[in-house]
Protein backbone atom coordinates (compact mmCIF):
# COMPACT_ATOMS: atom_id res chain seq x y z
CA UNK A 1 0.00 0.00 0.00
CA UNK A 2 2.56 2.65 0.94
CA UNK A 3 4.37 1.82 -2.38
CA UNK A 4 1.16 2.63 -3.96
CA UNK A 5 1.07 5.72 -2.71
CA UNK A 6 4.57 6.47 -3.53
CA UNK A 7 4.38 5.61 -6.57
CA UNK A 8 1.86 7.47 -7.18
CA UNK A 9 3.00 10.74 -5.93
CA UNK A 10 6.14 10.47 -7.98
CA UNK A 11 4.00 10.01 -11.09
CA UNK A 12 1.72 13.06 -10.06
CA UNK A 13 5.09 15.22 -9.35
CA UNK A 14 6.34 14.16 -13.19
CA UNK A 15 3.27 15.50 -14.45
CA UNK A 16 2.61 18.52 -12.79
CA UNK A 17 6.17 19.25 -13.43
CA UNK A 18 5.98 18.53 -17.41
CA UNK A 19 2.54 20.19 -16.57
CA UNK A 20 4.69 23.56 -15.69
CA UNK A 21 7.25 23.67 -18.72
CA UNK A 22 7.20 27.02 -20.38
CA UNK A 23 5.31 26.31 -24.24
CA UNK A 24 7.00 28.69 -26.63
CA UNK A 25 5.71 27.18 -29.89
CA UNK A 26 4.06 29.46 -32.31
CA UNK A 27 2.23 28.67 -35.65
CA UNK A 28 1.05 30.83 -38.36
CA UNK A 29 -2.67 31.71 -36.92
CA UNK A 30 -0.95 32.84 -33.60
CA UNK A 31 1.43 35.06 -35.29
CA UNK A 32 -1.20 37.05 -37.00
CA UNK A 33 -3.33 36.98 -34.07
CA UNK A 34 -0.24 38.76 -32.22
CA UNK A 35 0.41 40.65 -34.91
CA UNK A 36 -3.28 41.97 -35.87
CA UNK A 37 -3.59 42.59 -31.93
CA UNK A 38 -0.52 44.73 -32.75
CA UNK A 39 -1.61 46.36 -35.30
CA UNK A 40 -4.57 47.43 -33.73
CA UNK A 41 -2.51 49.39 -30.66
CA UNK A 42 0.13 50.87 -33.58
CA UNK A 43 -1.44 51.46 -37.14
CA UNK A 44 0.42 51.84 -39.86
CA UNK A 45 -0.05 54.77 -41.77
CA UNK A 46 0.69 57.23 -44.62
CA UNK A 47 0.53 61.33 -44.19
CA UNK A 48 -0.11 64.49 -45.72
CA UNK A 49 -0.39 68.14 -45.11
CA UNK A 50 -3.82 69.35 -45.24
CA UNK A 51 -4.50 73.57 -45.10
CA UNK A 52 -7.45 74.82 -43.50
CA UNK A 53 -8.87 77.63 -41.67
CA UNK A 54 -9.31 81.09 -44.39
CA UNK A 55 -8.39 80.05 -47.39
CA UNK A 56 -8.78 81.59 -51.07
CA UNK A 57 -10.01 79.47 -54.19
CA UNK A 58 -10.46 81.24 -57.67
CA UNK A 59 -13.29 79.33 -59.69
CA UNK A 60 -12.06 78.53 -62.32
CA UNK A 61 -8.24 77.95 -61.41
CA UNK A 62 -8.35 76.51 -58.48
CA UNK A 63 -11.43 74.32 -59.11
CA UNK A 64 -9.55 70.75 -58.83
CA UNK A 65 -8.29 71.78 -55.27
CA UNK A 66 -11.74 73.39 -54.63
CA UNK A 67 -13.58 69.88 -55.39
CA UNK A 68 -10.87 68.19 -52.80
CA UNK A 69 -12.58 69.95 -50.19
CA UNK A 70 -15.99 69.86 -51.58
CA UNK A 71 -15.71 66.30 -51.53
CA UNK A 72 -14.35 66.32 -47.74
CA UNK A 73 -17.47 68.90 -46.19
CA UNK A 74 -19.99 66.36 -48.75
CA UNK A 75 -18.67 63.76 -46.76
CA UNK A 76 -18.65 65.75 -43.37
CA UNK A 77 -15.20 66.02 -42.50
CA UNK A 78 -15.19 69.72 -43.07
CA UNK A 79 -17.34 72.67 -43.00
CA UNK A 80 -17.08 75.62 -45.70
CA UNK A 81 -18.47 78.78 -45.19
CA UNK A 82 -18.53 81.17 -47.84
CA UNK A 83 -16.62 84.75 -46.31
CA UNK A 84 -16.17 86.72 -49.59
CA UNK A 85 -16.85 86.35 -52.85
CA UNK A 86 -15.82 89.24 -55.79
CA UNK A 87 -15.08 89.11 -59.44
CA UNK A 88 -11.34 89.57 -60.55
CA UNK A 89 -11.84 92.85 -62.69
CA UNK A 90 -10.91 92.46 -66.50
CA UNK A 91 -10.94 88.42 -65.79
CA UNK A 92 -13.51 85.65 -66.23
CA UNK A 93 -12.77 84.16 -63.17
CA UNK A 94 -14.00 84.86 -59.47
CA UNK A 95 -12.24 84.82 -56.41
CA UNK A 96 -13.71 83.17 -53.46
CA UNK A 97 -12.66 83.15 -49.35
CA UNK A 98 -14.13 80.44 -47.61
CA UNK A 99 -13.12 79.99 -43.67
CA UNK A 100 -12.83 75.47 -43.64
CA UNK A 101 -13.07 73.69 -40.29
CA UNK A 102 -12.60 70.42 -39.03
CA UNK A 103 -15.43 68.69 -37.71
CA UNK A 104 -15.28 65.98 -35.17
CA UNK A 105 -15.41 63.60 -37.53
CA UNK A 106 -12.11 63.93 -38.82
CA UNK A 107 -10.34 63.54 -35.66
CA UNK A 108 -9.62 60.03 -36.24
CA UNK A 109 -7.18 60.87 -39.36
CA UNK A 110 -5.74 64.06 -37.58
CA UNK A 111 -2.55 63.18 -36.04
CA UNK A 112 -1.37 66.93 -35.45
CA UNK A 113 -3.41 70.22 -35.81
CA UNK A 114 -2.00 73.94 -35.94
CA UNK A 115 -4.14 76.65 -36.30
CA UNK A 116 -4.27 76.37 -40.17
CA UNK A 117 -2.25 73.20 -41.11
CA UNK A 118 -2.78 69.36 -39.83
CA UNK A 119 -0.76 66.61 -40.37
CA UNK A 120 -3.77 63.83 -41.69
CA UNK A 121 -3.52 59.91 -42.31
CA UNK A 122 -4.14 59.69 -45.95
CA UNK A 123 -3.27 55.90 -46.26
CA UNK A 124 -4.13 53.11 -43.54
CA UNK A 125 -2.03 49.85 -44.00
CA UNK A 126 -4.42 46.78 -42.64
CA UNK A 127 -3.11 43.34 -42.91
CA UNK A 128 -3.79 41.19 -45.19
CA UNK A 129 -5.85 37.74 -43.88
CA UNK A 130 -5.37 36.35 -48.01
CA UNK A 131 -1.93 36.26 -47.39
CA UNK A 132 -0.02 33.35 -45.59
CA UNK A 133 2.33 34.95 -42.62
CA UNK A 134 6.16 34.12 -42.70
CA UNK A 135 7.93 33.42 -39.89
CA UNK A 136 11.46 32.14 -38.68
CA UNK A 137 11.69 31.16 -35.25
CA UNK A 138 15.21 32.73 -34.55
CA UNK A 139 15.62 30.92 -30.94
CA UNK A 140 12.63 29.60 -28.36
CA UNK A 141 11.86 32.87 -27.42
CA UNK A 142 12.20 34.85 -30.50
CA UNK A 143 10.67 34.72 -33.86
CA UNK A 144 10.84 37.10 -36.87
CA UNK A 145 7.05 37.37 -38.84
CA UNK A 146 6.90 38.89 -41.98
CA UNK A 147 3.22 39.78 -43.47
CA UNK A 148 1.77 41.67 -46.16
CA UNK A 149 -0.31 44.98 -45.48
CA UNK A 150 -2.95 45.83 -47.82
CA UNK A 151 -3.37 50.07 -48.73
CA UNK A 152 -6.79 51.67 -47.32
CA UNK A 153 -7.00 55.03 -48.80
CA UNK A 154 -8.75 57.72 -46.11
CA UNK A 155 -11.29 60.63 -47.14
CA UNK A 156 -8.19 62.46 -47.41
CA UNK A 157 -5.83 60.76 -50.37
CA UNK A 158 -6.45 63.08 -52.53
CA UNK A 159 -4.43 65.71 -50.46
CA UNK A 160 -1.48 63.14 -50.67
CA UNK A 161 0.99 64.95 -52.83
CA UNK A 162 3.61 62.06 -52.61
CA UNK A 163 1.50 59.49 -54.11
CA UNK A 164 4.75 57.85 -55.59
CA UNK A 165 3.45 53.79 -54.80
CA UNK A 166 3.37 51.91 -57.59
CA UNK A 167 2.12 49.32 -55.13
CA UNK A 168 -1.38 48.45 -53.51
CA UNK A 169 0.57 46.62 -50.50
CA UNK A 170 3.60 46.98 -48.60
CA UNK A 171 5.84 44.32 -46.60
CA UNK A 172 6.70 44.37 -42.98
CA UNK A 173 8.88 42.40 -40.60
CA UNK A 174 8.26 42.67 -36.88
CA UNK A 175 10.39 40.66 -34.27
CA UNK A 176 8.54 38.69 -31.73
CA UNK A 177 9.18 37.98 -28.43
CA UNK A 178 7.58 34.97 -25.69
CA UNK A 179 7.26 36.59 -22.76
CA UNK A 180 6.16 34.25 -19.59
CA UNK A 181 3.31 36.77 -18.19
CA UNK A 182 2.10 37.86 -21.28
CA UNK A 183 2.88 35.36 -24.22
CA UNK A 184 4.29 35.97 -27.86
CA UNK A 185 4.20 39.78 -28.12
CA UNK A 186 5.80 42.03 -30.84
CA UNK A 187 8.98 43.81 -29.68
CA UNK A 188 9.82 45.68 -32.17
CA UNK A 189 10.14 46.34 -36.15
CA UNK A 190 12.44 44.98 -38.83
Amino acid sequence: MKRTVFYLFIALGFSFISGCGTETTINDDEAASVISNYLDENPEYKTASFNFGEMKFRQNKDQVELNKYKELEESGYITMDVQEQKKVFLSKDSSFVYLIKLTEKAAPFVLEQGNDKAKVKTIIYEMDNDKPVNFVKTNDNSAKVTVTLVKAETDFYPFDNNKGSNSEFITKTYKLKHKKDEGWVVSGEK
